[in-house]
C-alpha cells in the first residue's frame, strides 16, 4: 500500500445558508480544497452525507456534485454512516489512493439541515438509532445521550457541573474559528444555568446543527515534490461498529467501537495514546467527549471529567481537544463533521491554526462517532518535512 498525504483542504462556515443549495455548499468546499492543493482535476469523489434524501430530496450525491464541479466521468460515490459519514468517505478515499486504484481523490462531507423544520431534523437524527427498539418507543437522540450521562453520574459519582469544562473549553477555542457556528465564549455560570433539554443534558452540553461542507484532497505521498512546507501524512485509518441500540451493549458506559478503532489505529502506526499531540473528539454532547477520552486511552474509566477539570484538554494541556471549537462551538452539520475535524487537524499539523495553535504538534488524531457509538472511525495524521 502506498503512503497517502492530504495536500489541500476547504471548508465553508457552519451556519444557516439560506441562499445556497446543497450542491453550492459542496462545490464551495471542493473548489477551495482543489485551489489549496493547486490541482484542477481529480480521479475520484467520495461524499459523506446523512440526510440529503429526506432533508433535501436529493440522492446520487457522487454524480450530483461531480457534475456541479465539472468533473464528469470520474468515480463518484455517496457514503452514509450517520454522523460519521464524512470520515467514512475519507477512509474510502484513503483506501482508493493507497491501493493504487486512483491517484487523486477528494473526500467531501456536506449537510444542509436548516431548511427543514426542527421536528423533521430531530426525527432524521433518530434514524441513527435502532428504529425497532429505540425510536418506536419515542426516544430522541438527545434523550439517549441523556440516559447514558445520567447513568455515568450515578456509577462514578460525578456531578452534572463536572462536565462544564468540556463546553467552556470548546467555546474558548471556537471564538477564534471564523467557520464556527458560535464564536462566543461561555462562563461556568452560564453553563450551570442553561436550560434542560433532556435531564441531565442542558443546552450547553449539546452541539448545534447547521449547514456546511468540508473537503480534502488526497494523493500518494510519492507524487509530492520535496518542499520546506510540512507534509501531512495519513498514518492510520480504522473503523469499528457496536450494537446500534444502547441497551444491547454489555456496558452502555463504554464505547467499545472507539476502543477497538483507536487500538487498531495505534497498532497501524506503532504509537501509543501518549504520542498523540491533539485529539479532535466527537463532542456532540459533553458525555461523548468524556467517553471518547476514556475509550481511547487518554483517561481511566470513570475519570474523564478530571481531565477537563484539571485543564488537560486545553491547548497547553496533556491532550488538547476541540481546538477549533469542536462540534459544541464549531457546530455539527452531521454528515460533514468528520471532514471538518480532519481539516482542523491538518491546519494544526501544518502550523496554520492561528490563535489556537498547539505548540510542536506533530501527531493528531480524529475520531468521528456515528449514532450513539455504533459506528466509530479513527484517523491518525503525522506532520513531516
Amino acid at each position: 500500500m502506498r503512503e497517502v498525504a492530504v495536500v489541500g483542504i476547504g471548508q465553508t462556515p457552519i451556519k444557516e445558508h439560506w441562499s445556497k443549495s446543497l450542491r453550492e455548499l459542496a462545490g464551495e468546499a471542493a473548489f477551495s480544497a482543489m485551489q489549496d492543493a493547486n490541482i484542477n482535476s481529480i480521479d475520484g469523489l467520495y461524499v459523506g452525507n446523512m440526510m440529503s434524501g429526506s432533508a433535501n430530496h436529493q440522492q446520487q450525491l457522487g454524480a450530483y456534485i461531480a457534475d456541479w464541479i465539472g468533473m464528469n466521468f470520474i468515480e463518484g460515490l455517496k457514503i452514509e454512516s450517520a454522523c460519521s459519514s464524512s470520515s467514512a468517505a475519507f477512509r474510502t478515499a484513503v483506501m482508493a489512493v493507497a491501493s493504487g486504484e486512483i491517484n487523486t481523490a477528494i473526500a467531501l462531507g456536506v449537510e444542509k439541515m436548516t431548511d427543514s423544520p426542527g421536528g423533521e431534523i430531530t426525527s432524521e437524527l433518530a434514524t441513527a438509532a435502532d428504529a425497532d427498539w429505540e425510536v418506536d418507543y419515542g426516544i430522541s437522540f438527545v434523550a439517549l445521550n441523556a440516559l447514558i450521562m445520567q447513568r455515568y453520574l450515578y456509577e462514578y459519582g460525578w456531578s452534572k457541573e463536572s462536565f462544564a469544562q468540556f463546553a467552556i473549553n470548546a467555546h474558548d477555542n471556537g471564538v477564534h474559528n471564523s467557520n464556527a457556528r458560535f464564536q462566543k465564549a461561555i462562563s461556568y455560570d452560564q453553563y450551570i444555568k442553561s436550560p434542560v433539554i433532556s435531564d441531565p443534558i442542558t443546552l450547553l452540553d449539546a452541539s448545534p446543527i447547521g449547514d456546511g461542507a468540508a473537503a480534502v484532497v488526497i494523493v500518494p505521498k510519492e507524487k509530492l515534490n520535496k518542499t520546506n512546507n510540512p507534509i501531512v501524512k495519513v498514518i492510520a485509518s480504522s473503523a469499528a461498529t457496536d450494537t446500534i441500540s444502547v441497551h444491547n451493549r454489555k456496558d452502555p458506559l463504554w464505547l467499545t467501537a472507539a476502543e477497538k478503532s483507536s487500538k487498531a489505529a495505534y497498532a497501524q502506526c506503532g504509537i501509543e495514546p501518549n504520542d498523540i499531540d491533539i485529539f479532535e473528539a466527537h463532542d456532540a454532547f459533553t458525555i461523548m467527549a468524556c467517553l471518547s477520552l476514556e475509550a481511547c486511552g487518554f483517561a481511566e474509566r470513570g475519570k474523564g471529567p478530571k481531565l477537563a477539570i484539571d485543564g488537560e484538554i486545553k491547548l497547553d494541556g496533556k491532550i488538547p481537544i476541540s481546538t477549533f471549537g469542536g462540534l459544541k462551538s464549531r457546530g455539527h452539520p452531521v454528515g460533514a463533521t468528520g471532514l471538518y475535524q480532519i481539516c482542523e487537524i491538518v491546519k494544526q499539523l501544518k502550523g496554520n491554526a492561528g490563535n489556537t495553535q498547539v505548540k510542536n504538534a506533530k501527531i493528531g488524531m480524529t475520531q468521528n462517532i456515528g449514532g450513539s457509538g455504533s459506528n466509530i472511525i479513527t484517523h491518525i495524521f503525522k506532520s513531516e518535512n
